[in-house]
């Protein structure tokens, strides 16, 4: 029983051309894309965008449990955008089919499972024999990743089975937008203009009509007057629409809320539930709390109700796997929902593999940007100090990912029995390397 882990972050269909991506972006995409090994179990087959360092694969195999030598980590021939990320031509090339064919002693995987699955991993598990293997896989062929991800499409499912959401619509055209901004800056209200298909934030900008509004969830505010709107969205429509490609969210952007999620299976059995957190923005995504501290009882009721009633519609349009369903609390603690990811988020991991370790009564808080000589230096640090994460006390600190060749962090996820507990590790972890220890 083989599973094909597919780690396909950044796709051309989830952030448009990677042409247009920096070089940073796209390399922090191909660290993100090792998650995938937190998934793998013994004699499975992962492709990533360019080989794990040793230190990582130790570290998490050590963790799973999961004998390290039976993995095989299949890297494809570089594609039109390099080495950093599997775009959808490396996963096409034939090169890889057959070293995918030798890696599974030329059965067909049980399972397939991708970062984000689309149509080209349907197409790559049908050249092993497997197209069954990919969850949603004719839903999936015909282009329906986009469609489960789309913000536009949410907008209207959402709508049509009464989800509560924040106001707004969906314009397909400069004028249309600017017509709805202008409508929200007539009764004083910020924007939040979102791209149709992207993450964290990346996808997004605010526009306002007055100062003073700070930013969450995108970049920066821009202050326009009502007669610059218009100007503002002609400038940035290509941007905002992937080139054109695509439709654009307007919505009246609220200050003050706390943006949660929560994640579900959806199989042709029914929906799962698998966790939800809180998602920390500063002010764009800066890490994740499982499970939202201090949330009010009836909120978080209602966040589960409105999610999983949400995921139910996708489930009966077709779509099978991974679903997180992002959220608001209000300050008055009304909830609404936000936008829907239709593939494994930067969360599953914590859901699937680390809160299952960890067990109730455990609080986990996962960020980047820890500044380290080297991901194997952080390793040995945590252990030497006793931070590591440690089985017996369901405590400690686990390296979720290495970024040391993007800018020399390492992601991390601290678990401790409570937030106050878990921030104050976070600080104490934080503080192992002196800045001078930096190489």
């Amino acid at each position: 029983m083989a599973t094909l882990h597919i780690g396909n972050v950044k796709t051309e269909e989830m952030s448009g051309d990677p042409g247009l991506l920096t070089r940073d972006q796209l390399v922090l995409a191909g660290c993100a894309a090792e998650r995938a090994l937190w998934f793998a179990r013994d004699g499975d087959v992962v492709v990533l965008p360019a080989a794990p360092g040793e230190a990582f694969v130790e570290h998490v195999t050590r963790t799973t449990g999961v004998r390290a030598a039976s993995l095989r980590i299949v890297v494809p021939p570089a594609g039109r955008a390099g080495a950093p990320v599997l775009t959808a031509d490396r996963l096409a090339d034939e090169r890889l089919h057959a070293e995918l064919r030798a890696a599974l002693d030329g059965r067909a995987p049980d399972r397939v499972q991708a970062y984000y699955p689309d149509a080209a991993v349907v197409a790559l598990a049908g050249a092993l024999g497997a197209a069954h293997a990919v969850p949603g896989h004719a839903f999936l062929a015909q282009g329906g990743a986009a469609a489960a991800n789309s913000k536009a499409l949410f907008r209207a499912v959402a709508a049509g089975i009464g989800i509560p959401v924040a106001p707004g619509e969906t314009a397909a055209g400069p004028a249309a937008a600017a017509a709805a901004v202008a409508r929200h800056f007539a009764a004083g209200h910020p924007v939040i203009l979102k791209r149709e298909l992207q993450s964290a934030g990346e996808g997004n900008e605010i526009v306002s009509p007055h100062a003073g509004v700070a930013p969450l969830g995108a970049e920066r505010v821009t202050v326009l007057d009502a007669a610059a709107v218009r100007a503002h969205l002609e400038e940035r429509w290509p941007w905002l629409t992937d080139g054109g490609r695509g439709r654009l969210v307007v919505e009246r952007y609220l200050p003050g809320v706390r943006p949660v999620y929560a994640e579900y299976l959806v199989t042709g059995a029914g929906v799962e539930h698998t966790g939800e957190g809180e998602l920390l923005m500063a002010p764009v995504l800066d890490g994740v709390v499982v499970p939202v501290p201090d949330l009010a009882p009836d909120a978080r009721a209602e966040l589960l109700r409105l999610t999983r009633r949400l995921c139910e519609a996708y489930r009966a349009i077709g779509y099978r796997g991974t679903m997180s369903v992002d959220g608001l609390v209000t300050p008055g603690g009304d909830v609404l929902l936000n936008e829907t990811n239709s593939r494994l988020s930067g969360a599953t991991h914590l859901h699937d593999v680390i809160a299952r370790a960890a067990g109730p009564g455990r609080t986990l808080l996962d960020r980047g940007g820890w500044a380290v000589p080297s991901f194997a230096a952080a390793a040995r640090r945590l252990a030497a100090t006793g931070r590591a994460f440690d089985p017996s006390t369901r405590t400690g600190t686990l390296l979720t990912c290495d970024f040391t060749r993007l800018d020399g962090t390492v992601g991390y996820c601290v678990v401790a029995a409570g937030i106050d507990a878990v921030r104050h590790e976070e600080a104490e972890v934080r503080g192992l390397f002196a800045p001078a220890a930096r190489s």
